[in-house]
């Protein structure tokens, strides 16, 4: 039976503009653990496609 890695974290993205937190996603766990993740994502708030940046959990 196969193990699972553990080389994956996940974290919240929230809006830049509303402050509201609407998706959480994976991130790998490697070298960039440092490097906040950025994404341009569709607000549902906001309604309309803005930039979510990671949070701490």
């Amino acid at each position: 039976m196969a193990t699972k890695s553990k080389k994956r974290v996940y974290v919240k993205l929230r809006c830049d503009y509303c402050k509201e937190i609407n998706y959480l996603v994976k991130k790998s766990k490697g070298q960039d653990i440092e490097k906040k993740l950025s994404l341009s994502k569709f607000c549902k708030r906001c309604r309309a496609h803005q930039i979510h940046k990671e949070i701490k959990k």
